[in-house]
């Protein structure tokens, strides 16, 4: 592990004291040669599940998974919980960007994806703390009610009947004491989960197939050779048959073909959790349905309860880094802006301290839309893009690639995210970063024009 990712732990204590606890890792992949059929690199939801399901389908393959630290460690370990159909971002420009066929295509493959993990975590009785409570997006002023009811009529057109509810401030009034909240649409059928805690039990379902993972084992190189394919690690050569990047938001750091480089970018976001409210303090402000919410901002804040009683929130900004680097575990600004929307949300608990913060990066490509790609041919897979909405997708996405593995014509392998002609990102690390931070600097002024009649924190 990279001394300046020790570093990030060290300064993040209250992360891995609050999300970690006596977790103890598998044992790195050993060295010398050795052969497999299929290899995956990340051992995160997407690498987890495709691992999982292409053992399932061929008991007899050799599958290997090679994460570089700890089940975890990345987006899978550190994500907002929600069991969502967000597709990219707003359905807005789903369709805009790609037409209305394939946004009703994308909304019924997020749909899918809800059930595939509620279902597996219910058929499985994993220890997720998995919640099937329904999500608001909701909106602070009128200019995003206006928005957010054009919104709530697209997504009644591409989904099925009476699968979305229009709330106007006083129904919302009834349910959470959030003054500031002026209308929403709720969704029934999504969850909220423990990140870290189902990332863990995707781990122990792929063991217990037979699925061989390996943590701590980074990956440095990836050749075609006049056989197959070559995963080197720092001890040892790996040849096989198929291999599956999994590494999303880390995938520019990867060994191998430039295209799995040029895919995506990392982009920071962050989370803080509230100490345990009291049962007095739930009684005010409401919140008995335990419902998640995500605002209908450009910079959505996101927010849900958790199990031992406390509020986590999370977004509302982004930070990102040049080239290579991924040091940006820590925004002190981004955590203080959260702390005022926290307070501005639920004025009564004015006095309650934040107990955790910490930070993550996700996956982000440039025409805002996840992708499952081809490198060079069929052998080698990659997804990425899943611009922070991934917890429901990836695990679909994992079951889509061992289709693909298996040479399956299926329903979800004719998903047209699949080797589509993805915009690569721009050459040089700081075109990248300038494009980033532009884009960032647009939707905070649609915020700031939206969000002018009404006081909020500045984000």
């Amino acid at each position: 592990m990279r001394n300046d990712l020790l570093v990030a732990m060290n300064q993040n204590q209250s992360f891995w004291q609050f999300k970690w606890g006596d977790y103890r890792p598998n044992k790195p992949f050993g060295s010398g040669r050795y052969s497999a059929d299929v290899v995956i690199i990340g051992g995160g939801y997407t690498g987890l599940t495709a691992a999982r399901e292409i053992k399932a389908d061929a008991p007899h393959k050799r599958v290997v998974v090679l994460e570089a630290r700890e089940i975890g460690f990345g987006a899978s370990g550190r994500n907002g919980g929600f069991n969502m159909t967000l597709f990219g971002l707003e359905p807005e420009v789903t369709l805009m960007r790609w037409g209305r066929q394939r946004t009703e295509q994308a909304q019924a493959y997020m749909q899918k994806a809800v059930a595939f993990v509620k279902d597996l975590i219910e058929d499985n009785n994993l220890d997720s703390d998995y919640e099937h409570t329904g999500m608001w997006r909701v909106a602070y002023s009128d200019k995003q009610r206006k928005r957010l009811e054009k919104t709530y009529s697209l997504l009644s057109e591409i989904s099925g009947p009476k699968s979305f509810e229009y709330l106007d401030a006083r129904a919302l009034a009834s349910k959470l004491s959030a003054p500031q909240m002026r209308a929403a649409i709720f969704e029934k059928e999504c969850g909220i989960l423990d990140p870290c805690k189902h990332v863990r039990e995707l781990k122990r379902l792929a063991m217990e197939c037979g699925v061989e993972i390996f943590e701590n084992t980074e990956v440095i190189g990836l050749s075609r050779t006049d056989t197959g394919l070559r995963v080197q690690t720092h001890d040892a050569n790996i040849t096989c048959e198929n291999v599956v990047v999994a590494t999303n938001a880390w995938s520019h750091q990867s060994p191998g073909p430039r295209k799995i480089r040029n895919r995506q970018s990392p982009v920071w976001t962050y989370q803080i959790v509230s100490e345990p409210l009291t049962s007095e303090e739930w009684q005010q402000i409401g919140w008995s349905e335990r419902m998640s919410i995500e605002d209908n901002r450009q910079f959505v804040h996101y927010m849900r309860v958790t199990k031992c009683g406390r509020i986590t929130i999370g977004g509302g900004d982004i930070e990102a880094d040049i080239g290579r680097r991924m040091h940006r575990w820590h925004s002190e600004q981004v955590w203080d802006r959260l702390e005022k929307h926290f307070r501005w949300l639920f004025p009564t608990l004015h006095h309650k301290k934040i107990a955790f913060k910490w930070g993550g990066a996700v996956s982000v490509n440039l025409d805002m839309t996840p992708e499952i790609s081809f490198i060079g041919d069929e052998r080698i897979i990659m997804a990425s893009g899943c611009i922070g909405h991934g917890v429901s997708l990836t695990q679909l996405n994992g079951r889509l690639i061992a289709d693909l593995i298996a040479g399956k014509d299926s329903l979800l392998t004719r998903f047209w995210i699949v080797n589509r002609r993805a915009v690569p990102m721009p050459p040089g690390n700081l075109l990248s970063y300038i494009g980033i931070k532009t884009i960032s600097n647009i939707l905070h002024g649609v915020d700031r024009y939206e969000e002018r009649s009404i006081w909020a924190p500045r984000s």
